[in-house]
């Protein structure tokens, strides 16, 4: 019966291709590597927004327990992966994104297939129904160069971020860098979720502003402009990105303020054109599984399911997964943010 199930599987993988073979897709990849042998007869394609280098270790536990099969993991930014589901339906078995409003969107569309994964333990406000899962807890963090801040005390509130911007601007002058909310999806989200949990967010945007503050399309990018010393302060960094450079960077200091430390749900669906939704549904399950849990909690350092890794600290703000997100959706909405966002940042 194994062999048979194979045999179809290449067969099915060898109409694919004949299919794909025509017209490119037109959305942005960044990246694209491959887990488990190249000539497994079983592929699952996964399109994330997630940097490859974050996620590689879960992905080779997983090929490691099936030789049969191989993952084609691309990686691209969130709204390229938005418009890569939802406007051209492109052939993928699993897609992951960190943000959640857009993913709810394509849910809420009818993009995402009705799945049954191994969810032992996931919280209810991490799933919605059962198409959309949580598979990590990432807090969104600042971070700093210790070699540039110096003796000046580390800022523990926006309040104190704001006062250290504000009082020192030679220091700071193009050298603040933050989400780029035209390009990236998260980025949006996020200056939408600041604005909705503190009325003094639009203070501190104008401070970066009359700093001249950079732009970035993804937290990878921000690191590396603040290790190599292009940039002295990164706000708004998915906390996950920081885990591999922190043992052999003592300059990187990480900042988790205590007026809030937002925390997003970094989601997964199976969907309704994926060509392996079997494929889709058992890579789903081991990303839920207790040994992936805990190597995401390690990197993210906070546990999506309680017990895999450390407690929330007290000032942790999880974002649910509801119906909640599709305002951030609304066109006048964003249209609105941005002004502001634009008002704020581009200055006299």
């Amino acid at each position: 019966m194994r062999h048979a199930h194979l045999a179809a599987r290449r067969l099915i993988g060898g109409l694919l291709a004949l299919m794909l073979a025509g017209p490119a897709l037109g959305f942005e990849m960044e990246l694209e590597r491959v887990f488990g042998p190249a000539d497994a007869p079983e592929e699952i394609a996964v399109l994330s927004t997630t940097d490859v280098a974050a996620i590689a270790g879960v992905l080779e536990s997983y090929a490691a327990r099936h030789p049969w099969q191989r993952i084609r993991y691309v990686q691209a930014a969130s709204l390229e992966t938005f418009r890569a589901i939802g406007t051209e339906g492109a052939p993928f078995d699993l897609v992951m994104s960190s943000a959640m409003d857009l993913q709810m969107r394509l849910v809420n569309d009818g993009l995402a297939a009705g799945v049954t994964p191994d969810a032992t333990g996931l919280p209810a406000w991490a799933r919605w129904r059962d198409q959309l899962f949580g598979v990590a807890l990432e807090p969104v963090v600042t971070l700093a160069s210790r070699r540039v801040l110096g003796d000046t005390p580390l800022p523990r509130s926006r309040r104190d971020l704001i006062a250290m911007l504000r009082d020192d601007p030679a220091r700071f002058d193009g050298r603040v860098a933050t989400y780029d909310p035209a390009t990236s999806g998260v980025g949006y989200f996020l200056i939408s979720q600041d604005a909705q949990q503190s009325e003094g967010f639009w203070r501190l945007a104008e401070v970066m502003g009359r700093l001249n503050a950079r732009v970035f399309c993804c937290s990878g990018e921000m690191i590396r402009e603040l290790r190599e010393g292009r940039v002295s302060i990164a706000y708004n960094v998915v906390a996950s990105y920081t885990a591999r450079f922190a043992p052999d960077d003592p300059d990187l200091v990480k900042l988790s303020f205590e007026d809030y430390t937002l925390a997003i749900v970094r989601s997964a669906f199976v969907p309704v054109q994926a060509p392996n939704p079997d494929g889709g549904t058992a890579l789903l399950s081991h990303l839920l599984s207790p040994e992936a849990q805990r190597q995401l909690a390690e990197l993210s350092g906070a546990a999506l399911i309680p017990g895999a890794g450390p407690a929330p600290a007290p000032n942790l703000r999880p974002i649910r997964l509801d119906a909640g997100l599709l305002v951030y959706g609304d066109q006048l909405r964003r249209t609105d943010t941005m002004n502001e966002w634009r008002g704020a940042m581009i200055q006299p």
